[in-house]
């Protein structure tokens, strides 16, 4: 039996293909695989340390040309205070509000490096405690009890992550900030909340974890200083926070009832700064 002869260009062909198929078959490959996705943030995971490559927010703090109020807190019944630093700095005379039209002289102990501030007065309030030696992590919920607009109110926020802070103006300065989306506040308070600068920023247990000094309202925004700042604040003016203060525990559902009774006992009360 005799198979019919294949044309010349065909067997040729077919040699091409098989050298063509080898060739390629001993290219080296040397490609890198796909990349992961991105991590993303998860709520509960632990802060890491500071960077400088955080993320910044950027703001402009002016002289001081008018009288200003804020917010301030108790931290020991010896008459020590904190507020933020932009609230005080650069005042001619600042009092804790202790009544209607009444008010107590405060010293003002500015720490250069960050914007936490130390006040001192005769006498003082019962004291908030301190959780800044608590762990952190996202997803974390704060309460800010204060005097937004110059009236009592309150916000609460959920921790997002850190930026640093860059200040222009008068104190210029960098450092990391605390960054809390904000998830609640008091029921009608529409706007900005000026005058809640100062704050305390405290955990579920009613712990100061930070103070309060600024918000972005068009990205609903609230930023604290981080522990580190308040421990300098303390160290730079010599005072020293109460052993034994006792906090409230504070929920979603109760913190507006919990503000209430911190300002009515004066262990967060409003601050005055006078440039004259």
């Amino acid at each position: 039996m005799h198979f019919p002869r294949l044309p010349d260009w065909l067997v040729y062909g077919a040699v091409v293909c098989a050298l063509v198929i080898a060739a390629i078959g001993r290219q080296e490959n040397a490609d890198a695989p796909e990349a992961p996705p991105p991590t993303l943030e998860v709520e509960g995971a632990p802060l890491g340390p500071a960077s400088p490559f955080d993320p910044a927010v950027v703001v402009d703090v002016p002289e001081k040309t008018e009288p200003g109020v804020g917010t301030a807190f108790s931290i020991s019944d010896k008459g020590v205070w904190v507020t933020a630093r932009h609230v005080v700095e650069g005042c001619q005379r600042t009092a804790i509000v202790v009544g209607e039209g009444q008010g107590v002289a405060a010293e003002v102990h500015v720490d250069p490096r960050g914007e936490a501030a130390i006040l001192t007065t005769e006498g003082g309030a019962p004291a908030l405690p301190l959780g800044l030696d608590r762990i952190l992590r996202r997803g974390d919920r704060a309460f800010h009890p204060g005097f937004p607009q110059g009236r009592p109110g309150e916000a609460t926020s959920r921790l997002l992550g850190r930026e640093n802070l860059v200040v222009h103006g008068r104190g210029a300065r960098s450092e990391p900030v605390l960054v809390w989306a904000e998830s609640g506040r008091t029921d009608g308070l529409k706007g900005t909340l000026a005058g809640l600068s100062g704050a305390p920023a405290l955990d579920k247990a009613g712990r100061v974890i930070g103070v309060t000094i600024a918000e972005s309202p068009r990205r609903g925004r609230i930023y604290t200083t981080v522990p580190e700042t308040l421990r300098a604040a303390l160290q730079a003016s010599g005072r020293h926070p109460s052993s034994f203060a006792v906090g409230e525990a504070i929920t979603p559902d109760n913190y507006g009832r919990v503000a209430d009774t911190l300002r009515r006992d004066l262990r967060v009360a409003e601050v005055v700064c006078l440039s004259a």
